[in-house]
């Protein structure tokens, strides 16, 4: 198990790190602000989202994950903003990203609108790599912590949907990153370790009854380095209130959801992985909650609910 805990970090720790960085949750298909910029506004009131994932229990080092979002439109729901504040934690290694995000909408027909997303921000970064157990105690790459370097990061992103119906979406979270000592160029893997992820969403809602709506929808990553990866999601919502689904993560996990529309404006929602990988031997899987609350929709509820 440390074995398999110490390559994990290192691939975090070192320079030239090209496994998935971005942190990971289930529920993505309730706030598009995890993943895209461009989804800034598209809701037409005040939406805030919290959650919290604890992934591979009982696994000793192993990743959680907290996240709040919140974003708005202006301008007659021209344009949009957001914030997004994360912290994750896996092993000795801990970072914290404030980012924000602006929108601008074009309509390009009476129900449909492409978002075009810019984020800025930043990430704190830590690392307690002398708690490491070392083989080479000489290797200057655990000789002493890193504490809390910041590092400048920027992305992009674009969005299409069209209300109650469909949306597609296609964002780099991490265009640019920059760390302090080196210098400027659109080369990311000369700027930072970072690494740039392609992420490619989409989603459809079809009503399969008077109080029951189908909605299939699925997000692709890659990046250069790793292997590619599909989460692939159904869902039902019966009676405008209960949403029941399951994803399939290529190659890890089946993810069991179930979110509540308590009223037109609360929502709360659990994620359960179950993981295929080897780490099933140690693990008890990955529990996920989100809580939300869409602000000036008001407290009774209508048959418009958050459908993305």
């Amino acid at each position: 198990m440390k074995v398999i805990l110490i390559a994990c970090l290192t691939l975090l720790v070192v320079d030239n790190a090209k496994a998935q960085q971005e942190p990971m949750v289930s529920q993505y298909m309730f706030n598009g602000l995890f993943l895209n910029p461009a989804y800034a506004g598209s809701q037409e009131c005040i939406t805030t989202t919290m959650l919290f994932r604890k992934q591979w229990v009982g696994f000793d080092g192993s990743p959680y994950t907290f996240t709040a979002a919140a974003d708005m439109p202006l301008v007659d729901n021209k344009m949009g903003v957001g914030l997004v504040v994360s912290n994750d934690n896996i092993g000795v290694t801990n970072q914290t990203d404030i980012v924000g995000n602006y929108s601008y909408n074009v309509k390009l027909s009476e129900e449909g609108k492409l978002a075009f997303g810019l984020k800025a921000g930043m990430s704190i970064y830590s690392a307690k790599v002398s708690e490491l157990t070392t083989w080479d105690e000489s290797d200057p790459m655990f000789g002493s912590d890193i504490r809390g370097q910041v590092i400048p990061k920027f992305g992009f992103g674009m969005y299409y949907h069209q209300k109650e119906k469909w949306y597609a979406g296609i964002s780099i979270p991490t265009l640019l990153a920059y760390e302090k000592g080196m210098g400027f160029s659109f080369n990311i893997n000369k700027t930072s370790f970072m690494r740039r992820h392609l992420l490619i969403t989409g989603g459809y809602i079809f009503q399969a009854g008077e109080n029951v709506k189908l909605k299939p929808s699925i997000l692709m990553k890659y990046i250069t380095g790793a292997p590619f990866e599909a989460d692939i999601n159904f869902s039902a919502l019966f009676k405008e209130t209960i949403w029941v689904g399951a994803s399939f993560r290529t190659g890890d996990a089946l993810v069991a959801l179930l979110e509540y529309q308590a009223s037109n404006s609360f929502r709360v929602g659990y994620a359960y992985d179950i993981t295929f990988s080897n780490i099933r031997k140690y693990s008890a899987g990955s529990h996920e909650i989100m809580i939300g609350y869409d602000f000036g929709k008001g407290d009774t509820k209508e048959k418009t609910p958050r459908y993305f």
